[in-house]
């Protein structure tokens, strides 16, 4: 259970209420995330308006992001993140393969390119804190990363730090759809 009350998916308030038909008019439910962080609208305002650009308008492919974030959900052990992720990882046509071999052993598994391996160490390092070495960066741009993607990948990996960090602070429970497995 929520550390906070879940708000209702059709909330009273009207700003709380726009932001809500939002979300939904993307075609998405209202995650329990955005139903807690709801307590605060001006805030889950500023949460979507750097959230969806980093998900929907950025260089970096869709499928090399949701690696990263996948093994930042790993290492934060968001159980939360990692079931909301993995369809997207899917879809973006990350082999199921690649999903399951997402742990410490990545590192040594053929089934990774060089440049996912460039972005799995960052999700490591990022995830793990204070954030990337100055190698990792590097390394990234010897995969051929632009800066523009560097960028993203960093601010991608930072933001799903905070994204666990809100998740384990709240308590915000799995909706009923992910609890499989």
């Amino acid at each position: 259970m929520s550390r906070l009350p879940m708000l209702p998916a059709e909330p009273d308030d009207p700003a709380l209420a726009a932001l809500f038909a939002e979300v939904r008019a993307r075609g998405w439910q209202v995650p329990n995330l955005y139903r807690v962080l709801g307590h605060a609208p001006r805030m889950l305002r500023a949460w979507l308006d750097f959230a969806w650009p980093l998900r929907l308008d950025v260089q970096a492919s869709r499928g090399i992001r949701e690696l990263l974030i996948l093994r930042g959900a790993q290492v934060c052990g968001s159980r939360y993140e990692w079931a909301h992720h993995v369809p997207m990882a899917l879809a973006a046509g990350v082999p199921q393969a690649q999903v399951d071999a997402l742990n410490d052993e990545w590192r040594n598994s053929a089934l990774f390119s060089a440049p996912e391996k460039a972005v799995l160490r960052l999700a490591d390092e990022v995830t793990r804190g204070p954030g990337a070495s100055a190698e990792c960066i590097a390394a990234l741009g010897q995969q051929g990363f632009s800066d523009t993607e560097i960028t993203e990948l960093t601010l991608t990996a930072s933001f799903y730090v905070c994204v666990s960090r809100f998740l384990h602070s709240m308590d915000v429970p799995l909706e009923d759809e992910y609890r499989h497995g």
